[in-house]
């Protein structure tokens, strides 16, 4: 099973909100997934993230790829 740390889209229209999970790369965006490790909400100013820093490192250890946007997000966090 390959896992990978993406967004998972939340909220109404034009008010978009995230959870950021890890997941079965199979999945679908919005559908199942194995652990939420955070939330980014770009709505507010400045955006509102949480991150999970023990989480997120172990699904990175264990071989799970971000996406791009969650890259970004780590990143911007400190994390790795």
């Amino acid at each position: 099973m390959a896992v990978v740390l993406r967004l998972k889209r939340m909220g109404t229209n034009k008010k978009p909100f995230y959870r950021i999970v890890a997941t079965d790369k199979r999945s679908p965006r919005d559908g199942r997934f194995i652990e939420e490790i955070g939330y980014y909400d770009p709505k507010k100013n400045p955006a509102d993230i949480k991150i999970d820093r023990e989480r997120a490192l172990y699904w990175l250890k264990n071989g799970a790829k971000p996406s791009e946007t969650v890259r970004s997000l780590i990143k911007k966090q400190g994390i790795k």
